[in-house]
């Protein structure tokens, strides 16, 4: 059975990772500066990882709010 009263993990998740993706993105865009100086095929790659990047710190957290716990 479920407990009827609602819990306050989910809004301070979200807002928790709402935060550090701003944080990853004010981080992204000071890696910027350096990376368009180099050539568009070696930018490609650069761009890709610090898109993908995110999701692996990010994983936990979804997780945590998910289910109440960091590991499986």
């Amino acid at each position: 059975m479920t407990d009827p009263r609602p819990s306050l993990r989910k809004p301070f998740g979200v807002l928790l990772l709402i935060v550090l993706l701003a944080i990853y993105t004010v981080l992204a865009v000071a890696v910027a500066e350096p990376v368009t100086r180099l050539p568009v095929l070696v930018q490609l790659p650069v761009w890709i990882l610090l898109g993908i990047a995110w999701v692996f710190p990010a994983r936990p957290l979804v997780r945590w709010i998910e289910t109440g716990r960091f590991r499986k």
